[in-house]
């Protein structure tokens, strides 16, 4: 799942767990239960070693049949090392990859970042949701790019599809 905040990755993550009988690996709630608020800082380094625990937990799930398929969810892979470093975790796995990429109005995620919910990143700011649009890189290589201002039953039915297709 990759998108800026707000965009609806991890509400999406969820539906489509169910319907794929998937596990779901949420970088901000590994975040959480690595480090005491104390210690939460958010920094790129944080967010790289949460998401380095999220690929290796991948592995080890995948590895031991204990999950089919892994929803990776929290990270935006809005930089191009980021996506570098997800298709090289995949190959080296030998398994597929299927990138979907979340978008939404800039309204609508600043409305989901304003409304907070449960979400447990405490950094949810439209500061932040602004900055890492500005400095966000393309994806590149194949995905789909999911509009989450639709229903959310459409965009989980185009995502099983996107998911469970061959190519």
């Amino acid at each position: 799942m990759a998108g800026l905040p707000g965009v609806g990755k991890s509400t999406l993550a969820c539906g489509l767990a169910t319907r794929l009988h998937a596990v779901v690996l949420d970088k901000d709630r590994i975040r959480a239960g690595l480090f005491p608020p104390s210690h939460v800082d958010y920094t790129n380094d944080q967010n790289d070693f949460c998401v380095d625990v999220m690929y290796r937990t991948t592995e080890w799930l995948l590895r031991r049949d204990h999950a089919s398929v892994v929803i990776l969810d929290g990270c935006t892979y809005t930089r191009a090392n980021q996506i570098a470093t997800l298709r090289q975790m995949a190959a080296d796995l030998g398994e597929p990859l299927r990138v979907i990429e979340c978008t939404c109005d800039d309204q609508l995620a600043l409305a989901r970042i304003a409304d907070g919910g449960n979400h447990p990143a405490g950094n949810r700011e439209a500061a932040l949701y602004r900055e890492l649009q500005a400095a966000a890189h393309p994806i590149t290589g194949p995905k789909l790019i999911v509009d989450t201002g639709r229903p959310l039953a459409a965009c989980v039915t185009d995502c099983v599809a996107y998911a469970t297709s061959e190519g």
